[in-house]
């Protein structure tokens, strides 16, 4: 994807645009900032498996933010580039 590097937060490595993490890889799942009112976010949490992604493990997800399985690996290009788009439309 254009303009997307390497990064991490809270040490998972992850993708990033302008700046900001838009997805994630944390324990055989990826990651995603979707955007809580989004219809990819929605899609997203209807995979079988997928989640709020809870980075700290303390039952404190982050509402904007869906794991999604690998089982679900072939769907993390779509999810990327709508988590990519989300963050261009908000700059």
């Amino acid at each position: 994807m254009l303009g997307v590097t390497a990064g991490s937060m809270f040490g998972a490595r992850g993708a990033k645009a302008d700046g900001k993490v838009f997805a994630c890889l944390v324990d055989g799942a990826m990651s995603f900032k979707l955007g809580a009112e989004s219809s990819a976010h929605a899609r997203a949490l209807a995979l079988s498996g997928a989640e709020l992604w809870d980075p700290s493990g303390m039952h404190r997800p982050f509402k904007d933010w869906v794991a999604v399985p690998f089982e679900h690996s072939d769907e993390w290009g779509h999810l990327a580039e709508a988590a990519l788009h989300r963050l261009r439309q908000k700059l």
